[in-house]
């Protein structure tokens, strides 16, 4: 691999590692349009409505990001990144999971005993939540608002969100 920069401001082993980040930006890109966001292509032809589409989808993308790091205990994500590094050979070979995120693989639960689940599992979980707003016959100008008493899952999904019900 070869760049423009002088060898103090970015050495070999950093030039490899910057090069293998860009597919954080493909999968970025993916997800935006496809798998986990499900952002279709919208036809705008007026520059506002485009620019005001690309920032839509930047910002869901922005949001999912945050989230996912929150709730990576809960993931089959690697939360010990060092860890992983640690066991690498070299910055050329294959990346290598922690002995926590194998572990969490293996076993299918967090630290906690709760079910690792994969960032959509997640979110059809937490989209079982309800708060209904019940007005009844006998005191119409009154109304009663119910919330879906959350599982474990949704109650550590929620604590590591920083939400309170």
């Amino acid at each position: 691999m070869r760049t423009s920069l002088p060898a103090e401001a970015l050495d070999d082993a950093t030039t490899v590692r910057t090069y293998k980040s860009l597919a954080q930006v493909e999968r970025a890109f993916l997800c935006i349009k496809t798998v986990d966001l499900q952002v279709r292509p919208v036809n705008h032809w007026l520059a506002d409505r485009v620019r005001a589409h690309v920032f839509l989808c930047m910002l869901a993308y922005y949001v999912e990001w945050h989230m996912r790091q929150r709730l990576a205990p809960m993931l089959f994500d690697d939360t010990d990144k060092d860890a992983a590094e640690a066991l690498r050979t070299s910055v050329v070979a294959k990346a290598q999971r922690s002995p926590a995120a194998v572990t969490k693989q293996t076993t299918g639960l967090t630290k906690e005993g709760l079910p690792v689940h994969s960032f959509r599992s997640l979110l059809a979980d937490l989209a079982t939540m309800a708060r209904n707003t019940i007005v009844t016959a006998i005191t119409p100008n009154y109304s009663i608002t119910v919330l879906t008493r959350p599982t474990p899952i949704q109650n550590k999904a929620l604590e590591l969100l920083g939400v309170s019900m």
